[in-house]
């Protein structure tokens, strides 16, 4: 798929906040973006699934398909998203089966055919959006363990001048020789890990004397709300935790140490 913008909304990991997706969708218009993209995983971690998938189909809103959306739409038995800590993995496994069970299946047939990959055209340059890497859905690019060598050589091998990437779910950018760029957009889901409830996404502005402009926002959501959503649906505690402390409870040992350095578990 392939658009083109001056002023684009990115943000990545719905992960089934139905009450942020909304919140930050009403941000970005208010804004005056002329697209808001979505750069995967609709479902996962929050409950419902089924109404984040409804509020982003009814909108037209382009979609990259993330890991979740890929194993959904392939009816997977798992997430498949790259964890190796057994508790991550178990706490994954909940989250996957619940999410399964309880989103409908034309969502998930949607899902199977959603693209790996959308380009932007921005006053000339050409941003490739996609979920983990441009060369794997759930590939990590943490800020802490990319250096520029290799940033670099992704985005000769993908042929982009901007790179953006959700997948962490913390957000980062980094500037590269030649005005390139790779962006991690954060995710909607759940906040970043920094005792800040609000979630995060990106405003990417074209520029005709260089490479777009990132503007990060802060969203605000009734995130008791859907705490109590999860709790009724019977979640994890330790996701609503998450939701209403801004402190991330699980999916912790995947973090590299500057990452977790950064939390307070």
């Amino acid at each position: 798929m392939r658009l083109a913008a001056r002023r684009v909304a990115l943000f990545g990991g719905v992960y089934s906040n139905h009450l942020a997706l909304a919140a930050t969708l009403a941000d970005a218009a208010r804004a005056g973006v002329e697209e808001a993209v979505c750069l995967g995983d609709m479902g996962a971690f929050g409950p419902n699934p089924d109404l984040a998938c409804d509020i982003v189909r009814r909108a037209g809103i382009p979609v990259v398909q993330g890991n979740y959306d890929h194993s959904l739409g392939h009816d997977l038995p798992d997430c498949r998203c790259g964890y190796s800590d057994p508790r991550d993995n178990a706490f994954a496994a909940l989250s996957y089966r619940y999410t399964y069970a309880n989103t409908d299946p034309a969502h998930r047939s949607w899902m199977r055919a959603l693209p790996r990959q959308i380009w932007i055209s921005m006053a000339g340059r050409e941003v490739l959006l996609c979920h983990g890497s441009p060369r794997r859905t759930n590939e990590f690019l943490w800020e802490s363990a990319c250096s520029d060598a290799f940033l670099t050589w992704l985005l000769d091998a993908c042929g982009a001048d901007t790179v953006c990437v959700t997948h962490t779910g913390l957000p980062w950018i980094r500037e590269l020789p030649v005005g390139r760029q790779v962006i991690n957009v954060g995710a909607i889901g759940r906040p970043a890990n920094d005792g800040d409830p609000r979630v995060v996404y990106a405003i990417l502005t074209a520029d005709q004397e260089g490479p777009p402009s990132i503007e990060w926002r802060r969203v605000e959501y009734d995130h008791h709300a859907l705490a109590s959503e999860m709790r009724a649906q019977r979640l994890p505690e330790e996701f609503a935790e998450t939701i209403e402390t801004g402190w991330w409870t699980t999916c912790l040992e995947v973090l590299p140490a500057k990452e977790r350095a950064r939390g307070r578990y």
